[in-house]
């Protein structure tokens, strides 16, 4: 009697992979080949291999092949079925970072513990804090939610969320036009936190459904699609450096209402919208009496929520009031200049969705 391997079975409730890219496609998702069995890109054409050329100067896409792994993805249905059709045993990777991505990869890999000022990079975990059974990445992101006082990712039901066959999980998660960056838990630079890596600008991630020699990438739940970035992971991730260098301008505030100009006309000054920059920026100066556990980011994040609040509802100038923001920082902060940066973009650009109004209602 012949016992069915894991792949062959999960294959019985799989779709096929040239349908798994269709689908991946038509949400807007590009998608280039993976090795058969594997979860590791298809090889290049063998003039890639070996010449010395990067992937943006390399002909092979426009010739039909799928050479530098996730630089070839693709939305074209034509090119999908050739490759597809052609190689039926190819599973299905998604370039993150132009299907407007972002991916919490969670790992539960046997490793050992690190140190404690490695599992939540920047924040400081007090030795009153019980870590007794943490082990992997799924702890430490929970540990990050709470003390955000935020729900657990890997219990999101609201987007996809992918079990890997290691039994780790991707969380699939939506926020175009960011351009967050990718990074690796286990790194000394940029990380979320310890075995949790990032999926975003720069990488890619199995399908849902595909299938490799360990096992299927078996969605849970019943949702199917990615919902909007949780506003308090993207100041996680601003906090730890997944964005870019360079960010896009922040969309233009709200024109000033007729009453409010009337009272600008007349002399008046904005003294409720001054009292409120004055009370945040004072917070987050009152975290420079103290270098650590002062809740620094949290206290920013806050305060650049409230100033893109007040920019959005017209009570402020955008620059000069994320220039006062920023001295206060980094005074409080000193020689941290680029993440408080990250942190003010994060907080400001998130504000300037909900117009604040002093003395009234967002």
């Amino acid at each position: 009697m012949v016992v069915p391997s894991r792949a062959s079975s999960a294959a019985l409730a799989s779709p096929p992979p040239l349908e798994i890219a269709r689908w991946c496609a038509r949400l807007g998702w590009p998608v280039h080949p993976l090795a058969a069995g594997r979860k590791t890109p298809a090889g290049n054409c063998p003039a890639c291999k070996d010449e010395a050329h990067t992937s943006a100067d390399c002909q092979c896409p426009a010739r039909g092949r799928w050479c530098h792994g996730f630089h070839a993805a693709t939305l074209d249905p034509a090119l999908i079925d050739a490759w597809w059709g052609s190689r039926p045993d190819f599973g299905v990777g998604v370039s993150c970072g132009p299907a407007g991505l972002v991916v919490i990869d969670v790992d539960a890999h046997p490793k050992p513990v690190p140190v404690r000022a490695r599992l939540l990079p920047g924040i400081t975990i007090a030795d009153t804090v019980n870590l007794e059974g943490l082990a992997n990445g799924f702890h430490t992101l929970a540990l990050l939610a709470a003390l955000r006082g935020a729900p657990d990712p890997a219990l999101d039901e609201q987007t996809l969320r992918v079990r890997t066959p290691s039994g780790g999980l991707h969380i699939w998660y939506r926020s175009p036009g960011t351009g967050w960056l990718s990074s690796a838990g286990s790194s000394t630079g940029r990380a979320l936190a310890w075995q949790v890596d990032i999926r975003a600008h720069g990488g890619y991630i199995v399908a849902p459904g595909t299938i490799t020699d360990t096992g299927i990438y078996q969605p849970v739940g019943a949702c199917r699609t990615p919902a909007p970035l949780p506003q308090w992971l993207a100041a996680e991730l601003a906090r730890t450096g997944h964005l870019p260098s360079s960010q896009p301008p922040a969309p233009t505030p709200a024109v000033p209402s007729r009453a409010r100009q009337a009272v600008l006309a007349a002399g008046g000054t904005d003294r409720p919208a001054e009292r409120a920059l004055a009370t945040v920026l004072a917070a987050v100066a009152d975290c420079g009496r103290v270098p650590q556990g002062a809740a620094f980011t949290d206290t920013l994040n806050r305060a650049a929520f409230t100033v893109g609040g007040l920019v959005a509802g017209g009570y402020l100038d955008a620059d000069q009031a994320r220039q006062r923001l920023l001295e206060t920082a980094v005074h409080a902060r000193p020689g941290q200049v680029r993440r408080c940066e990250q942190i003010i973009r994060a907080g400001m650009s998130a504000g300037l969705a909900r117009p604040l109004h002093p003395g009234g209602r967002r």
